[in-house]
């Protein structure tokens, strides 16, 4: 008599992959993240199109007449200013932490011994440092330098702050990069130079890509330097700007929320184009 074997075949997605049932347990806590972090966005969104009387009355529920008058006030000539502002600060910030963090990370993954892992170890020192406790250093440095209130001294304040958290995120796709890929082209007669940009260089584009785009996202919502370092609030970033909505006669409360989401759509659109490219990439380097 002979035996038989039946196989049973997993149900598959139309482009062929094998679909994966999620626990009930993993189902509750997405559905419990999602309102944590839903709910706090829907109140911002509601409260921006409010009255500042019926955040503070009796329609601070759900149901209440929509208006548009904290837009109307938030689009100003100011909040152009703080726009472009931003974009210059967070865009020149990013592009000096990737030219120090690239070179960095790829001698940290590359060079053996006890100086890369007490180099490391002071990056991970660094991280530790409290954000305030290099506001009265800078103010200092930058005040001897006489470049408070102006770009530089935001944009070497956020470069100097993000250098760090670039070259720990970065080595990992580094240390990922086979080394037999420089042995063959050093073969063939290419130069270190040549083989970092034309061999190594594209294939960590993708970590360098999420490092960028993460640098970028922490920079443009910075707002310690920024409220610290301009002195005239005519050059305040939109992260500083919406602190002036905060006075000694209370809190415009619409206004504020209002510029919260006038502030949060370029983050939004980035983070929309990018979030496969995030996802992949963090991935990749948290594996390697």
């Amino acid at each position: 008599m002979s035996s038989s074997t039946v196989t049973v075949a997993t149900p598959r997605t139309a482009h062929g992959r094998r679909r994966t049932r999620k626990s009930p347990a993993a189902i509750a806590i997405r559905i419990i993240l999602a309102i944590v972090y839903v709910i706090p966005l829907l109140w911002i969104v509601l409260t921006s199109f409010k009255d500042k009387d019926d955040v503070i009355g009796s329609s601070t529920a759900i149901f209440f007449q929509p208006t548009l008058d904290a837009y109307r006030a938030a689009f100003t000539p100011e909040l152009l200013a703080a726009l472009g502002q931003s974009l210059v600060i967070a865009t020149t910030s990013t592009a000096i932490v990737l030219a120090v963090a690239i070179p960095a990370a790829y001698g940290l993954a590359r060079v053996r011994g006890v100086l890369p892992t007490i180099g490391l170890s002071l990056l991970i020192v660094l991280q530790m440092v409290p954000q305030t406790a290099t506001v009265i250093p800078f103010f200092q440095v930058f005040g001897g330098l006489r470049l408070l209130d102006t770009n530089l001294a935001v944009i070497l304040a956020d470069a100097a702050l993000m250098t760090p958290f670039a070259i720990i995120l970065l080595r990992p796709f580094f240390r990922a990069v086979p080394p037999a890929l420089e042995e063959a082209a050093s073969v063939d007669g290419a130069r270190s130079f040549r083989i970092f940009w034309s061999i190594v260089l594209p294939v960590v584009r993708n970590g360098v890509a999420t490092t960028a785009t993460l640098v970028f996202l922490i920079v443009w919502g910075e707002f310690l330097y920024a409220v610290n370092f301009f002195l005239t609030p005519g050059n305040y970033p939109l992260s500083a700007l919406l602190a002036q909505q905060v006075s000694s006669y209370g809190i415009n409360w619409p206004g504020l929320m209002a510029l919260g989401v006038i502030t949060s759509l370029p983050i939004l659109v980035l983070f929309s184009f990018t979030y496969r490219l995030l996802k992949e990439g963090l991935t990749v380097g948290a594996v390697k």
